[in-house]
């Protein structure tokens, strides 16, 4: 466990750096999809699931 919070953190650190940076590159792009999979399989990961559908059914109770 302890390696795979590691693993996310500097992942999540990278992920923010390029964001930041302000181009969007192909490794980039990889290493936002190593953070994601990582995310899914810690602890964390149900509560983003519903934090995402509450989301979703919110912006889809919306009408323009």
């Amino acid at each position: 466990m302890a390696i795979s919070i590691s693993v996310v953190l500097l992942l999540a650190i990278l992920a923010v750096i390029f964001v930041r940076s302000g181009g969007l590159k192909l490794s980039h792009a990889l290493v936002c999809l190593l953070l994601g999979f990582c995310l899914a399989g810690t602890n964390i990961a149900p509560s983003i699931n519903s934090g995402l559908t509450a989301t979703a059914g919110i912006l889809d109770t919306l009408r323009p």
